[in-house]
């Protein structure tokens, strides 16, 4: 919805919207992951200087306080695909404002523009060879503040990625304002 009038504000988040929020917006499971993929992605990231032993070198990773190869934090077990991956597939990458709403199956609020508005990375367990890592990326939140430009829409996802254990690897949280 839109502003009726200078001082009359309408909602942009719909019942629909409200509704909807808690539920799955994706979910991704990985291959496993192999030593081989952890030491090709720390030569990508750390080059041109080394990457630190704890990535590459079985040896050296073993002495560790993880007793073994782990991964970098940023290491992304989906970069070029996932084992499984559960998304609508009439929307599939859905970009614009309306994608979050799109992959929900649910009609989206009248916006043009969107940008990101912040991300907040916890990390836990590190990712080790052998490891089939699970994504669920989900709708936490809608809220809505005044803007030069008119009412702007703040919507916040979460993916959580978990090991075969259960354990907690990463949990991202995403702002999203549009207007």
């Amino acid at each position: 919805m839109t502003q009726s009038t200078e001082h009359e504000v309408k909602s942009n988040i719909s019942e629909e919207m409200r509704s909807a929020i808690g539920r799955t917006l994706a979910r991704r499971v990985s291959y496993e992951v192999s030593a081989s993929d952890i030491r090709r992605w720390a030569l990508a990231v750390y080059y041109p200087d080394a990457p630190p032993a704890l990535f590459i070198d079985a040896e050296a990773a073993a002495a560790s306080r993880w007793g073994g190869i782990v991964a970098p934090e940023d290491f992304n077990p989906f970069a070029w695909l996932a084992a499984e991956q559960n998304e609508n597939p009439t929307v599939g990458d859905a970009q614009g404002p309306g994608a979050t709403e799109l992959r929900l199956g649910i009609t989206p609020p009248p916006l043009e523009f969107q940008l990101n508005g912040g991300l907040e990375v916890e990390y836990g367990a590190p990712i080790r060879p052998d490891d089939v890592i699970t994504s669920e990326s989900r709708l936490v939140s809608y809220t809505e503040r005044p803007g030069r430009l008119g009412l702007m829409l703040f919507t916040v996802s979460e993916d959580t990625w978990t090991n075969q254990d259960g354990e907690v690897v990463k949990r991202t949280r995403m702002t999203l304002i549009r207007y």
